[in-house]
């Protein structure tokens, strides 16, 4: 296994026990299912990442075999957490107003602006790949990914 499939699995089981430990608002599952798709199509990136660690050939055969079955809907899952994402900004700043000074607010825009990078760069490798494109898009899921810690 990659060290990202680990990391994905804390992040995760932290997220589910946040959620089940406070109260379940409208916010809080919108946040939390645009989360788990977020980690879910993360978790593509352990896949390849684990394809080019030394490992068995029949293992990187099963993985690539597993990637290429989801890559169709890789795009439309992205895109599908940007709009869960959304609809939890704007029930949070409806709720609790615009604040500044709250830094978890503040992150939480952060990341939504680089959510939407994200999924715009994704959206444009399709029509007109390249590898500038491609690293962009990366590093903005890395950057989302640490930044959610």
């Amino acid at each position: 296994m990659n060290k990202w499939f680990y990391f994905n699995f804390i992040l995760m089981i932290f997220a589910i026990w946040k959620i089940a430990t406070s109260s379940l608002l409208p916010h809080i599952i919108f946040g939390g299912i645009g989360l788990f798709l977020i980690l879910f199509n993360w978790t593509r990136h352990a896949v390849f990442s684990t394809l080019r660690s030394p490992i068995t050939r029949q293992r990187k055969i099963k993985y690539a075999n597993l990637s290429k079955r989801i890559l169709p809907f890789h795009k439309w899952i992205g895109t599908t957490a940007l709009i869960m994402i959304a609809i939890h900004a704007t029930l949070v700043i409806s709720q609790f107003g615009l604040d500044f000074n709250n830094a978890k607010m503040i992150l939480g825009l952060i990341s939504g602006f680089t959510l939407f990078g994200m999924v715009l760069t994704g959206w444009m490798r399709l029509f007109r790949p390249t590898f500038r494109k491609r690293f962009i898009h990366l590093w903005l899921g890395l950057s989302i990914f640490f930044n959610d810690l």
